[in-house]
């Protein structure tokens, strides 16, 4: 093991958070929809072999105006941090779209489009700005089967997703993330081996990277798909030392509420929490309003509980906005001091008193 050059970012993140709760931004994918473009919008002139429609993520490349739009209404709209619109952006997702040899190309620029404006706007008022980059779990499950037939079938194997995150990760912190989000994890076993690819990236560039971790919720008894508990989420991966940890997406805010609860009490570093802008009416569209939203996670921030805040799906730069004007003056949570004693994880938490 190498030592590494600690990360500004972490420390400045965490001063930053010491003093105010925090806004990360909200929804890309529909904000994109509103742009309503077109497949040739979508594909450019980098002539692939398959339809485009709807490879968000490709627009780094073939329509970086509408990336940076959206960029540019969040932090009017008071974020503290952009997340890199890179949430496929990975060698199996990207294959979908025959796209796969253009991931370290979209990451790049996706993360250079994201530090470049979070710099401008950090110049214009002194106040730091963050980019994290955005690493989704890929269609594909280290923890289960997709043949129910033959529980031991897996359509990927760990090194071969581990190096699929280490080549997103470190197009991202080439182009200029402060961190790396692994976020909507809905398998823990997932999530480590975006742990274990930061990990080894950290060691060929000689500097940190600091992690963040976000689970999702996949029915309302608090576990995600591989069937872990928040809890037992939490020890999992508490190892990896992330500057966050929290839960994303899923459903809207009242749903996370005791599950946010839990969180805030057993992990000692910074809360982020953005949740679904409610959940989707019958069309799959989100008719919460900001003002709704801003006031259910505002719970959250006058019970202490959270450090940073901001929007899943069907949340909006008015979403944002109001967020931030609600939590504005409002005291951050404070981390809480742990007792060292033995915390594992099974898909419950086991303690093990002293």
């Amino acid at each position: 093991m190498t030592d590494l050059t600690p990360s500004k970012a972490r420390t400045n993140l965490f001063a930053e958070a010491a003093q105010r709760i925090l806004i990360t931004d909200g929804a890309f994918g529909t904000e994109i929809q509103g742009w309503k473009l077109s497949e040739a919008d979508y594909a450019g002139s980098l002539g692939l072999a398959r339809d485009q429609k709807g490879n968000n993520d490709i627009l780094a490349l073939t329509k970086p105006e509408v990336p940076e739009t959206i960029h540019r209404a969040y932090f009017e709209a008071g974020a503290d941090i952009a997340e890199t619109n890179t949430f496929s952006a990975n060698r199996i997702s990207q294959a979908d779209y025959a796209a796969e040899h253009l991931v370290r190309e979209i990451n790049l620029e996706s993360a250079k489009l994201a530090r470049r404006i979070a710099d401008e706007y950090a110049a214009k008022d002194g106040r730091p700005r963050f980019v994290a980059g955005a690493i989704g779990p890929t269609n594909k499950t280290l923890s289960l089967s997709p043949d129910v037939n033959d529980p031991g079938f897996r359509e990927i194997d760990w090194d071969t997703l581990v190096e699929v995150y280490k080549e997103q990760a470190a197009a991202l912190v080439e182009g200029g993330a402060d961190f790396i989000l692994i976020e909507t994890v809905f398998d823990t076993l997932n999530a480590k081996a975006g742990v274990m690819a930061v990990r080894q990236l950290e060691q060929e560039i000689g500097r940190e990277v600091p992690i963040m971790l976000s689970m999702t919720l996949t029915d309302l008894s608090g576990r995600n798909l591989s069937g872990h508990t928040v809890e037992a989420f939490w020890h999992a991966v508490r190892h990896a030392k992330p500057i966050t940890i929290g839960l994303n997406c899923s459903f809207g805010a009242t749903q996370l509420r005791p599950h946010v609860k839990v969180l805030s009490e057993i992990a000692d570093t910074l809360i982020m929490v953005y949740p679904n802008a409610g959940l989707p009416n019958e069309l799959g569209e989100y008719d919460e309003l900001p003002d709704t939203t801003a006031g259910l996670v505002g719970e959250w921030a006058q019970a202490g509980q959270v450090n940073i805040l901001g929007g899943c799906c069907g949340s909006t730069p008015a979403h944002i906005a109001a967020m931030a004007k609600f939590v504005a003056g409002l005291n951050p949570r404070k981390l809480p001091v742990l007792e060292p004693i033995t915390r594992l994880a099974g898909l419950e938490p086991f303690t093990m008193a002293a």
